[in-house]
């Protein structure tokens, strides 16, 4: 891959893994999973659970009952959220979970022996494979799949195209010409993100290939060190000797696709990975190049050029005598270059190259710093954990504070809270916060409606300490409408966070229309902080609009919106969002005491 020449080549979000592990290594579960089976083999709950749905929506396509279908649905909602691994649970233990049962039991238990269960095969068996393929569009479910297949013959994304192009959707019931330009637009999103991982996706790769490696001969290279927000494929520079590692990616590759003594490129869970093998002294180089970004080795290229030599991944040549100079580090090149060493998250050439000339590129905000997560969900609404748990599991991380802030009521899919409960939930939470030395602050996510007004009553507003206001609904409004629609919850005295505030999915949902410039200028006179959300399929506000929002002086909050404990793992992605927009510490709310984070909110 020629990193100066070429570019950098999934109706809920798809939820991580869920473990009965904390982030330390501790069992945190208070189930103790009696009734295992010893040696299952291990399937995740998530793997499971995407069985379950897949059923689901397959039995919907072919128009099965209903309740049916909605036993399989329930099933799969359940087990993506429960929180010890089912695998090690016999078909009794399974069969006593609420929304299981006796028959869904057994096809878990065939889950975890065979990978899948008979009925989901013979049901897939009757259904082309690229008719599947239509249920990860946008905005496509089911019963839309089904009716375009029975009554236009559609049974590939390819079809689908066709058919809108020549306006023949537009004549069935309930379709229209809107729902013709979706299609076509939901179309070049999945085409633009297919093949792309989330950073949670490429985490687990980038774990697999780790262990055919020594430690401290190899780095990632490529879009994943520079913490891009998803990653094509994974690139590895090694000092090993291929001999060596070539026979140890043999062992836990799907597939070769190609092996040498200069690079080999294998594929794990379907996911293309290149290794590049440097000697040692080209290291530096070597791993400068394949980290790219393209637009910067260009920079890098021209400077090289000015001063008579030749950059490549090598190293640095004398272009009048031809001598190469070999680095072992990055530092060394960069220093060769008279340029202060840039962080990865920075080769963008938004300006670094310039500052690093200059001797003044920004110290990043780091994980280290992070005094609090921003964004948590408890038991009271959708997630997990109870006020005490969450507690718990601040001190585990050494947090100094976390906001509670459940969905309000309005939301009613997520079991949202209203005034009584809200008060009922101070209660608890004035309990934890007696005995745990990690302050529960009390908050809300409260829903931005569809004309602007917030889901709860200013006054029960004014009662909590940090109220995030996020839109979840109506996704499809006008640029206009949808900036005004935030722009008045800014507005709101209540208001201390704007939530994902574009409301993207990465490769499932677009940003809705939004008029980023207004809401960032709004923010800037208001005191009111955007959120990034560090979900790894969220990512939002994205490193652009973080870059334009620390120049303009607005705070930036990284919440996890952690629904479950496992997921407060993601804070590292929020940080590494917030680098790559050139935040530094004092861009983000988090790294903040709590007397300092509750004088700014107050």
């Amino acid at each position: 891959m020629d990193l100066y020449n070429t570019h950098d080549s999934q109706d809920r979000i798809r939820k991580m893994e869920k473990k009965c592990i904390s982030p330390e290594g501790s069992r945190i579960c208070e189930t103790d999973c009696r009734g295992g089976i010893p040696g299952a083999m291990e399937r995740t709950n998530q793997q499971i659970a995407e069985k379950l749905n897949l059923m689901a929506e397959l039995l919907e396509i072919r128009g099965e009952n209903v309740f049916k279908v909605r036993a399989f649905s329930r099933a799969a909602d359940t087990i993506e959220r429960y929180g010890s691994p089912l695998a090690s649970l016999d078909e009794q233990s399974l069969a006593s979970i609420p929304d299981i049962g006796k028959n869904i039991a057994r096809k878990i238990r065939e889950m975890v022996e065979t990978g899948t269960f008979q009925e989901l095969e013979e049901v897939k068996s009757g259904i082309p494979d690229s008719l599947i393929e239509l249920l990860r569009l946008e905005g496509v479910g089911p019963k839309t799949v089904s009716t375009l297949w029975k009554k236009l013959s559609v049974q590939s994304i390819d079809d689908l195209e066709r058919e809108a192009r020549n306006h023949r959707i537009r004549a069935l019931r309930g379709f229209g010409e809107k729902k013709e330009e979706s299609f076509l637009k939901a179309i070049t999103v999945y085409r633009e993100q297919s093949g792309r991982m989330t950073r949670f996706e490429a985490d687990e790769v980038v774990d697999r290939v780790r262990s055919a490696f020594t430690p401290g001969t190899y780095e990632i290279a490529g879009s994943y060190r520079r913490g891009k927000s998803t990653v094509g494929d994974i690139d590895v520079v090694t000092t090993e000797p291929a001999y060596v590692v070539n026979p140890r990616l043999r062992t836990i590759a799907d597939e070769v696709i190609d092996e040498g003594e200069k690079r080999t490129s294998v594929r794990l869970g379907g996911k293309r990975v290149d290794v590049r093998f440097s000697r040692p002294q080209q290291f530096g180089s070597m791993l400068l190049y394949l980290t790219g970004s393209k637009a910067f080795n260009i920079r890098l290229r021209e400077i090289a050029i000015s001063k008579g030599y030749k950059l490549n991944e090598y190293g640095i040549e004398d272009r009048s005598t031809g001598l190469l100079t070999e680095y072992q580090s990055e530092e060394e090149l960069f220093t060769f270059l008279s340029l202060d060493p840039v962080v990865p998250e920075l080769r963008e050439d938004w300006g670094e190259v310039e500052r690093a000339r200059a001797r003044s590129l920004p110290v990043l905000v780091r994980e280290e710093e992070i005094r609090g997560d921003l964004h948590v969900h408890s038991s009271w609404s959708d997630g997990r954990l109870n006020i005490a748990e969450l507690a718990g599991a601040g001190e585990q991380l050494g947090y100094d504070y976390l906001v509670c802030s459940d969905h309000s009521a309005t939301l009613g899919i997520a079991h949202g809270l209203d005034e009584i409960a809200l008060n009922k939930q101070a209660h608890e939470i004035e309990l934890a916060n007696r005995s745990s030395s990690c302050r529960i602050i009390r908050g809300i996510e409260v829903d931005i409606m569809a004309d602007g007004t917030l889901g709860l009553p200013n006054r029960v507003l004014a009662d909590l300490e940090i109220v995030i206001a996020s839109v979840h609904s109506g996704f499809s409004q006008e640029r206009d409408i949808m900036t005004r629609r935030i722009l008045s919850a800014i507005e709101n005295e209540h208001v201390n966070i704007i939530g994902h505030p574009t409301g993207r999915i990465l490769g499932r949902r677009q940003p809705y229309a939004i008029d980023m410039d207004r809401i960032i200028e709004r923010a800037k006179d208001t005191g009111t902080a955007l959120e990034c959300n560090a979900s790894p399929y969220r990512l939002d506000i994205d490193d652009v609009h973080i870059r334009q929002a620390v120049l303009s002086g607005v705070k930036i909050a990284i919440g996890t919106d952690t629904h479950d404990q496992s997921e407060f793992r993601t804070m590292k992605y929020g940080v590494t969002t917030c680098r790559r927009g050139w935040a530094t510490s004092s861009d983000v709310l988090n790294t903040r005491s709590l007397k300092d984070l509750m004088e700014l909110v107050s």
